[in-house]
């Protein structure tokens, strides 16, 4: 019995090749996209094998099913290299939490709702808590208050996501990016995927003298010191000869 080929996870089946395919006919699309109609299925594997290619069932509940000459190896390659692409032109959205306090200064306020607008301009969602403590749960709405003013100080690049709501002492909301600002930051992010796949990787050693080369100059060196040693032999005065009595 022929067993389904599939993936390595062990989810959905890859396409059937060569003599995985069932059907004893086949529709059959020639490697340069022409059809070559409806022949057996060795007829269809003699075509592939004299190509030097395989033949790749790419519409299985077809009547017949539909096959594909085709290199598969480079096929899967090309499937992988494409949705690795995919997947890093992606925007990977993380949840930044930001902490206050009921009695928070303004500097700090100020400076904290800085970090949150730079944070969702950059694609990503913030949770914005007031934290509680002793008797300050009592007053609930200061709570309030100052999520109502961050979210009213980032309206221009946020949207209130989740409104606030307590859970224990703490009272949070989460703002998520505005429709436009989401947009752009994909943008970016595919921007710089595009930029890093057309820039070419540096030449292996880049910057760096060449083993060969270097050794050669290290010899030129020892060369030219020996040479200053022996000249400054040469050069030396030999010692007087002692005085005849």
């Amino acid at each position: 019995m022929i067993r389904e080929q599939r993936s390595p996870r062990g989810g959905s089946r890859d396409q059937r090749t060569n003599r995985r395919i069932r059907a004893r006919e086949v529709r059959v699309v020639g490697s340069d996209g022409a059809q070559l109609g409806v022949m057996p299925l060795e007829a269809a594997l003699t075509l592939a094998r004299n190509e030097g290619l395989d033949l790749v069932e790419i519409s299985p509940m077809a009547q017949p099913p539909v096959c594909k000459v085709m290199d598969y190896g480079k096929f899967k390659y090309e499937e992988k290299k494409k949705a690795a692409e995919s997947k890093r032109a992606q925007v990977v959205v993380q949840l930044k939490e930001v902490k206050l306090r009921p009695k928070t200064e303004e500097h700090d306020y100020e400076f904290k709702v800085r970090n949150t607008r730079r944070f969702i301009e950059e694609g990503n969602k913030a949770k914005v808590v007031i934290q509680f403590r002793g008797r300050e749960i009592t007053h609930k709405e200061q709570g309030t208050a100052i999520l109502n003013d961050v979210a009213e100080d980032l309206k221009d690049v946020a949207v209130v996501e989740m409104p606030p709501r307590m859970e224990g002492r703490l009272m949070f909301m989460i703002l998520a990016p505005t429709a436009k600002i989401a947009q752009k930051a994909r943008e970016l992010v595919r921007q710089a995927a595009a930029s890093k796949k057309s820039s070419p990787p540096p030449a292996p050693g880049a910057g760096k003298p060449a083993p060969a080369a270097a050794a050669a100059a290290a010899a030129d060196a020892a060369a030219e010191a020996d040479k200053d040693s022996d000249e400054g032999a040469q050069e030396a005065p030999s010692p007087a000869a002692p005085a005849a009595p």
